[in-house]
């Protein structure tokens, strides 16, 4: 099999049901995704040698879910199709967040992105993760969008927040705060 097909030589590209031009908003959004599925490949590789397991799994489903999100992305019509990614992969990103966040130690500021290397990969991945829900979300005042994919990509950056946080943890790195950050993580009265 050859990799090249020179279908594309003329600047589009296929998508499931038709073509479109490479820099459509359905293109933008699905290759967004596809880059940030190479950071978290890359942060995996990295929480793997560190020997952060429970990351390094919840990681390689995220890069499971992430091509289901692509995957949804690349319909030219999505409706009556069986798209593939579900409400309950962002309900067990939640579960994720709330178990990273516990064990992490309470935060008033802005933290800067880095610490430990796994760390600020995370942090790439979110930055990455939030441009993509961006496309998406161009994407979706233009045509239809399965509606677990944005909610599932909103999840998924607060999970790499609270990764990056996580690992820092496990690794025994503490967070640098913006020193010149208000207290902004204000625990709210329940009143």
């Amino acid at each position: 099999m050859k990799l090249y097909t020179r279908t594309g030589d003329g600047g589009d590209t296929s998508v499931k049901g038709g073509r479109v031009r490479k820099d459509d908003s359905r293109v933008e959004a699905y290759g967004t995704v596809d880059e940030l599925n190479s950071f978290v490949g890359q942060a995996a590789a990295v929480a793997s040698r560190e020997g952060l397991s429970e990351l390094v799994a919840e990681l390689l489903e995220i890069q499971q879910e992430l091509f289901d999100c692509g995957s949804d992305l690349a319909f030219a019509d999505p409706s009556g199709r069986d798209l593939k990614l579900t409400e309950a992969s962002a309900t067990r990103l939640e579960s994720w967040i709330d178990a990273h966040t516990a064990a992490s130690p309470a935060i008033a500021r802005f933290i800067l992105p880095g610490g430990s290397e796994v760390s600020a990969l995370l942090h790439v991945c979110r930055t990455v993760c939030r441009r993509a829900e961006r496309r998406i979300v161009t994407l979706s005042a233009e045509v239809a969008v399965h509606p677990p994919v944005r909610t599932y990509m909103n999840r998924l950056s607060d999970y790499f927040f609270a990764a990056a946080r996580y690992a820092n943890v496990r690794l025994g790195v503490p967070d640098t705060e913006y020193i010149r950050s208000a207290d902004v993580f204000r625990k709210k009265s329940d009143d």
